[in-house]
């Protein structure tokens, strides 16, 4: 830090000799001389700030942390339609203050109509209720610093004389924008609600959920997963009542060392069966093996539905329709949930007149599916990724195949038809053939498998030659898919590839 280093935390008893947080560390060792001293891991209290906010999820669903000032230390929570559940405002602000000073932490608090507010309130004043009628009477008397400013900024209203919110609220808008900029503006105005300021969610926001709370911790997965069963149960009747079905489920652990453990997953359609949710949350559960940890105890368990549709009920009776459709879905979802979503591969149309570029591998999960108008063309099984290089023999340069060579075993080729010419795709960049879309590098989920096999094709020539292609059979019933790509009128002799096998 500039002007050398300085002091960003106390113990409580070096407070009472004088030391302050933000000073010198030179003048605190003459203070102290015999005080130990330990380099901040920044990194360090930013990640474990990050699952302390997880845990405050617990008592609203919406949680986020504010790093205007720092990435850690302030907490926000959207307390909408919650604080019913505590007793009041009041009430849940004793609770949540409370429990966090039973664990030893220094800490204090405040609810506002704003999120400036609520900041500036519990920095510089104490603890409290604001309402939407006494807020400005409260900004007023804060400290300029409640604004979230720089130190410059801070320091610089201290040189003016104007020490309280409300004398900087009392000056002319313009002279404060030309000489501090418009972020002092915006500060006042969403201190004072007249610009909202939204706040980033840490944890998927959910709107239909299901939660325990538990008089004795639990620590067994089997406990977690009969809690979860039940309170599948209890979201699915939820969900039916307002007749929709989710894609997405999440399952919230909350430690009673003020840590929270997240399992979330998809199915592959939508759904509310409370069988089929336990289903792949006992699939998941068995992926993480070892790095389930409950501490000392989980004490509470909430399920929640995200990705939201609208779904009919289903008709069960003599008259349904089973295609097995669903079955296949369901299928999907547990394996997926098992072995990882990129071990479930399932294929996909694409649009391209190319055999290997016509079809691509996407996981069993991802929602929804190209809808691509199929040519009634006939097309092998088994396709190669690679066309093999064959040798052909035919009675006349331009006649149908009469026997072929490939991997040095000789076919006696009696039937053929064709040929079907496709042509190039000259609009194409010379980019690598995929099978396989190469995932996003991220950080592997506990428990989660290796990502799926990407095989290194052959890169595209968009000025390759074109293809005549020719279904042929060999004496002994086989058919096989083979192309010549050129011409035997033009300057290089044409070469043969068997690309796939029918049936």
């Amino acid at each position: 830090m500039k002007g050398g280093l300085r002091l960003v935390a106390l113990d409580p008893h070096l407070r009472q000799d004088g030391l302050r947080i933000g000073q010198n560390l030179a003048d605190a060792r003459a203070i102290r001389p015999d005080m130990v001293v330990q380099e901040i891991d920044r990194a360090l209290l930013e990640s474990a700030f990050g699952t302390f906010a997880d845990w405050h999820s617990n008592a609203s669903p919406l949680v986020s942390v504010m790093t205007d000032m720092a990435a850690y230390g302030d907490l926000v929570l959207d307390i909408t339609g919650v604080s019913h559940l505590f007793g009041g405002e009041a009430a849940m602000l004793r609770h949540v203050l409370t429990r966090l000073r039973v664990l030893g932490y220094t800490v204090s608090g405040a609810i506002a109509p704003t999120i400036g507010a609520a900041w500036a309130v519990s920095h510089f004043a104490r603890s409290q209720v604001v309402s939407a009628d006494s807020l400005e009477t409260v900004l007023d008397d804060l400290p300029v610093a409640g604004l979230r400013l720089s130190e410059s900024q801070n320091a610089t209203f201290l040189q003016m004389g104007l020490v309280t919110i409300g004398q900087v609220r009392q000056r002319p808008r313009k002279p404060l924008q030309a000489r501090f900029g418009a972020q002092l503006l915006l500060r006042i105005d969403q201190a004072y609600g007249q610009i909202q300021e939204r706040m980033a969610p840490r944890l998927p926001p959910i709107e239909h959920h299901a939660e325990r709370r538990l008089a004795e911790p639990i620590s067994l997965m089997d406990d977690v997963l009969l809690i979860t069963h039940d309170l599948a149960v209890t979201l699915g009747f939820k969900l039916e009542a307002a007749g929709l079905g989710a894609q997405t489920f999440h399952l919230f652990l909350y430690r009673v060392d003020h840590k929270v453990m997240t399992l979330s997953l998809n199915a592959a359609r939508l759904t509310r069966d409370p069988g089929h949710v336990t289903d792949l949350f006992r699939h998941r559960a068995q992926r993480l093996a070892g790095e389930y940890d409950a501490g000392f105890g989980i004490d509470m368990v909430r399920l929640a539905a995200s990705s939201l549709e609208p779904l009919d009920a289903v008709q069960t009776g003599a008259f349904s329709v089973e295609n097995g459709l669903e079955d296949i879905d369901r299928l999907n979802d547990r394996l997926s949930s098992r072995l990882g979503p990129q071990a479930v591969l399932r294929s996909m149309l694409v649009a391209s007149r190319l055999p290997e570029r016509a079809e691509q591998f996407v996981p069993a999960l991802v929602a929804g599916e190209a809808k691509i108008a199929i040519p009634d063309l006939r097309r092998p099984l088994r396709l190669l990724p690679k066309p093999e290089r064959i040798q052909i023999m035919a009675e006349v340069p331009d006649g149908l195949p009469a026997s072929m060579m490939w991997r040095r075993q000789a076919y006696r080729l009696v039937r053929g038809e064709g040929p079907e010419r496709l042509g190039a795709e000259w609009w194409r960049k010379p980019m690598r053939l995929e099978l396989v879309t190469p995932p996003v590098s991220k950080p592997s989920e506990p428990g989660e498998e290796p990502q799926a096999y990407i095989p290194d094709l052959v890169r595209f020539e968009p000025d390759a030659a074109t293809r005549d292609y020719y279904v042929v059979e060999d004496n002994e019933g086989r058919r096989f898919w083979v192309f010549r790509q050129g011409f035997y009128t033009g300057p290089v002799a044409p070469v043969w590839y068997l690309h796939g096998f029918f049936a």
